[in-house]
């Protein structure tokens, strides 16, 4: 605190002429007002609920020993304070003595009120790094040398006693407030099957159980080991409390929470993520029988063609569905909710891959499709400009025709007849250098 803290010296230096009447009068009113504040604050302390707190704890680590440098502060502080009111006493009563005072009298109140007039039986002093040093057996003090040790002790005191109290007014409620959270997300827990030993869930639960007891506990018996003092601040209490390890509980528990709802949504919607999952596998089977089919179809209608094998329906998705509905008849939540998200990507896979499989084996008559398609185009073209009767179009059509509607139809041998009928009716189509089609050459307008 020093001479700035709440018991500011109000003595001036020890040297300098003798005072007047009305200067030791201002000075000894000064004093009285600071003795009632000093007071005044001594009683706040000794009645502050932090103090109580700890003096009824049963500490440990460096808040066991900040406080019994405390303590040791406290009762020196008194000793101080009754030193101190004993020299304002004797001032005041050196100058009740006559309504005028005397100038040996002002002499003798001005060298107390300046110099080294107070004396303090002497004690042992708190550890402190500023207030060090061996046991004496009396000190001298100015009441300005006086009113600064009493704030430096004060402020110490303080400190100790409001960040102490600071850090339980915070941190055990909020630990009691998460452990009844912990208390109901186990309850769930325990309702879906995830227990410890059985589901990493529930190992992590009791993890964050012995964590939450074990920080309650420290808090409880140690808090200045919580606390963060503000950089830079030297008032009493700069600071706030070190919630790091509650902060990170509370995160583990957030993200088991999450996790045992998804589990209990599971349990609500298990039965349509099934018939949901039988249905996709359905078609799948259905587009590889479609597909092994069509392979059939391709391998006696298509010739000089790789058609790629199809395989049979996935048993292991099969076998694997039928665990799933067993984990769902028996309640076995947390088995079934990995399962489920693991089945439905597979399942989907699948049926790409069946489709994939399809479009695979059917490409030979999709390209037969497309040939047929093409041939009958330029067909109804050449028929719109009266060529289709040309005996040359009419032998290349037939013969193309009969390639892609013969079986097994080769379909290198049917994409060149095409392309011969479809360059042949592009180049009787082409206009001549002249400006007129093959047909004003045969005299057609």
């Amino acid at each position: 605190m020093g001479v700035a803290g709440p018991f500011s010296g109000a003595a001036g230096t020890p040297h300098g002429p003798v005072m007047d009447r009305d200067e030791v009068d201002r000075a000894l009113a000064r004093l009285g007002a600071e003795h009632e504040a000093v007071e005044t604050s001594l009683l706040a302390l000794q009645d502050h609920a932090g103090r109580r707190l700890l003096e009824g704890a049963d500490l440990t680590g460096v808040t066991r020993d900040r406080w019994a440098a405390a303590e040791q502060s406290i009762s020196l502080l008194w000793t101080y304070f009754d030193a101190y009111s004993g020299a304002l006493d004797a001032m005041r009563e050196l100058r009740a003595r006559r309504r005028w005072s005397s100038r040996e009298d002002l002499a003798e109140l001005t060298g107390r009120l300046r110099g080294r007039s107070v004396t303090v039986a002497g004690q042992a002093v708190p550890p402190s790094p500023d207030l060090a040093g061996p046991a004496v057996l009396s000190e001298e003090f100015t009441l300005q040398e006086l009113v600064a040790r009493m704030n430096a002790l004060y402020a110490a005191s303080l400190d100790t006693i409001i960040t102490a109290d600071a850090v339980w007014s915070a941190l055990p409620a909020r630990i009691d407030l998460l452990s009844a959270e912990l208390r109901r997300t186990r309850s769930l827990a325990h309702s879906v099957g995830v227990r410890p030993g059985e589901h990493p869930s529930g190992d992590e639960l009791e993890s964050i159980t012995g964590e939450l007891a074990t920080l309650r506990a420290q808090v409880v018996s140690d808090p200045l080991a919580f606390w963060r003092p503000a950089a830079g601040s030297s008032a009493p209490g700069g600071g706030r409390p070190d919630t790091d390890r509650y902060d990170r509980a509370a995160r583990d528990l957030e993200d088991v929470r999450r996790e045992i709802e998804a589990v209990l949504q599971v349990r609500q919607d298990s039965e349509e993520r099934l018939r949901r999952l039988r249905d996709v596998l359905s078609r799948a089977d259905r587009t590889l029988a479609e597909a092994r089919a069509a392979r059939g179809e391709v391998l006696a209608k298509i010739a000089a063609s790789e058609v790629p094998a199809v395989s049979g329906p996935p048993t292991a998705l099969q076998e694997r569905l039928v665990a799933a509905a067993e984990h769902r008849r028996h309640s076995r939540w947390h088995r079934l909710s990995p399962l489920l998200d693991a089945l439905e990507r597979d399942a989907e896979d699948e049926l790409h891959r069946a489709r994939e499989s399809l479009t695979a084996v059917t490409a030979p008559l999709a390209v037969r499709a497309e040939l047929r398609g093409r041939l009958d185009a330029y067909k109804a073209k050449v028929a719109r400009h009266g060529m289709a009767e040309d005996p040359l179009l009419v032998e290349r059509y037939d013969a193309a025709r009969r390639m892609l509607w013969s079986a097994p139809c080769d379909l290198r041998v049917a994409e060149q007849a095409v392309l011969r009928y479809q360059h042949t009716a592009a180049e009787m189509l082409a206009p001549r250098q002249d400006g007129h089609g093959p047909e004003d050459s045969r005299g057609d307008s």
